[in-house]
């Protein structure tokens, strides 16, 4: 579930069919509109329309993403404390590399949320995501905090419009395709594999054509290795749409602490609330980690002191509001002449520490000196 999708100044005017449509899309990402529409009681054609309307407004859009348990990826949930200044820059970074999967600006415009990845040929060491090493020797990076991702709750292809109740469970049922049977051992990648998830990171719903243009394969070919991406638990897609579109317009990280014994238990019971979008058990002092998603302040007040305060075993709660978030699903190349003239870390988006932004950045310390020293 993601809902950072940027907005226009007069979102559009949505009405159920629209949302039925995105709970479908969740259960099923690349269903025929077909069988959508048979299973919503409208035509094809309707379906076909209100799903264009729904692209052009950037109001939703399907992406197909890769599990990470599945690919024996680690999963880490970092913490970055900035100088005012970098945040933004540094967050923007973040968001275009290959490890990172979700990147988020906290309230206060001086700390950084990511969740960033190792393992399975992300990180050669396999086990310390290359991030975690580049982070500290970032200039105006004042802090990082890294917790691993123990057991995950909630999230990835559950996502949160699932419990919207938008569809029956008979419909549900109906549109679920068979439950993913993940291997023993963890899945290996080819080189054309990843270029077919390239471009179903940008749009799950590409048709195969296009994927046949990306890979070299023939259409069979492209058919029968995404079933099997699917099948594997490699591949599954998720509904990214706006905060009009159910009117939830504040994301928060809230982190929990709870005695072991009860943590599990705890942690199923947040995953059922309808405000958690993602829910974990992690590493750290607070270890129970959730990404809520309500209306505005108040909602969020109303969850932490009512469902939240209502669990017995919760001894500690934080909450930190999101005012940005950026996807990173899909990253693009950071060319580094751009970087350099925009005050970007270069350094972190290329994955490998930067000779060239360690001048940049000296050039800039010092010319902010000078102009210090003048003033």
């Amino acid at each position: 579930m993601r809902t950072d999708m940027r907005r226009s100044a007069a979102p559009p005017r949505l009405d159920d069919l629209d949302r039925r449509l995105g709970h479908a899309l969740q259960l099923d990402g690349r269903a025929a509109f077909s069988r959508i529409a048979e299973v919503l009681g409208v035509s094809d054609q309707t379906v076909a329309r209100r799903w264009a309307k729904l692209r052009a407004t950037g109001s939703m859009r399907v992406l197909g993403l890769t599990e990470p348990d599945v690919l024996g990826e680690t999963v880490w949930l970092v913490r970055v404390s900035t100088t005012p200044d970098a945040a933004v820059p540094l967050a923007e970074a973040l968001a275009r590399r290959a490890d990172t999967s979700w990147v988020g600006l906290m309230a206060g415009g001086t700390e950084v949320s990511v969740v960033a990845r190792s393992g399975s040929g992300r990180s050669r060491d396999g086990g310390e995501a290359l991030l975690l090493r580049e982070l500290p020797r970032t200039p105006r990076v004042l802090a990082v905090t890294a917790y691993c991702r123990l057991h995950q709750f909630f999230g990835g292809a559950e996502g949160l419009i699932l419990k919207s109740g938008m569809l029956s469970p008979e419909q549900v049922a109906a549109l679920s395709p068979p439950a993913p049977r993940p291997p023993a051992e963890p899945v290996r990648l080819t080189a054309e594999d990843e270029r077919l998830l390239a471009v179903l990171a940008q749009d799950g719903r590409t048709p195969v054509p296009e994927l046949v243009a990306a890979t070299g394969w023939s259409a069979s070919t492209v058919r029968r290795r995404v079933a099997e991406l699917r099948a594997s638990g490699v591949l599954y897609f998720d509904v990214e749409y706006a905060t009009h579109v159910f009117d939830n317009g504040l994301r928060a990280a809230v982190l929990l602490s709870v005695p072991p014994a009860k943590l599990h238990a705890t942690g199923q019971a947040l995953a059922a609330h309808p405000q958690v979008a993602f829910a974990c058990a992690t590493t750290g002092p607070a270890n129970l980690f959730l990404t809520v998603v309500v209306k505005d302040s108040e909602a969020l007040y109303a969850y932490l002191t009512g469902p939240v305060a209502e669990l017995p075993d919760v001894q500690h709660v934080e909450s930190y509001p999101l005012v940005r978030t950026l996807n990173s699903r899909a990253p693009a190349p950071c060319r580094p002449d751009r970087c350099a003239a925009r005050g970007c870390p270069a350094g972190v988006v290329a994955g490998e520490p930067s000779a060239r932004w360690r001048k940049v950045s000296a050039r800039w310390r010092q010319g902010r000196s000078r102009r210090s020293r003048r003033g």
